[in-house]
């Protein structure tokens, strides 16, 4: 897989070191490429976990009919009023974050509803995560890219597949 590039200029993700600050919440309009819409049989209850818990800010909602959520640019989800899953989704959306937020997204979601968040573990691509369920049964995992160590198991990991950091 010699046509894998760094391409972080086109991203609202930062490149992972040792102290990488999360960017600012975007509140900018663009054409969405990708969102989730999540059926809540309760909107406000739903804003508070994903606001309070998962780090998302209300863009613009309309009362009674759907909330547009966003954290970073490209990382949309419409809270929109129906019958959420009886049971966690088999289905997983991932949003990306830092590293030293993976703690603190845990305990909020924790919180808020107890359970509800995996403590942070790394896993062998290199990342960090905190799987979630949420009010409304999406399985929800907040990833964080970890700094590249060329002498570490995760290297080696991906090196076995074909990806190699040059």
């Amino acid at each position: 897989m010699t046509e894998i590039y760094p391409a972080f200029s086109i991203s609202p993700v930062p490149q992972p070191t040792s102290d990488t600050a999360a960017p600012e919440l975007f509140h900018g309009i663009y054409g969405m490429p990708a969102f989730v819409t999540v059926p809540t049989a309760d909107l406000e209850a739903s804003t508070q976990f994903w606001t309070e818990g998962l780090g998302f800010f209300d863009f613009f909602s309309a009362e009674g009919q759907f909330v547009h959520l966003r954290r970073w640019a490209f990382q949309d989800v419409l809270l929109v009023p129906g019958q959420p899953r009886a049971q966690a989704s088999t289905a997983v959306v991932s949003f990306a974050c830092v590293e030293k937020q993976l703690v603190e997204i845990a305990a909020s979601c924790q919180r808020l509803l107890p359970e509800s968040a995996s403590e942070p573990s790394v896993k062998p691509w290199n990342s960090a995560e905190v799987d979630v369920v949420t009010p409304e049964n999406l399985r929800v995992t907040m990833t964080a890219a970890r700094p590249f160590d060329p002498e570490s198991q995760e290297a080696q990991n991906l090196k076995e597949i074909g990806i190699e950091k040059n």
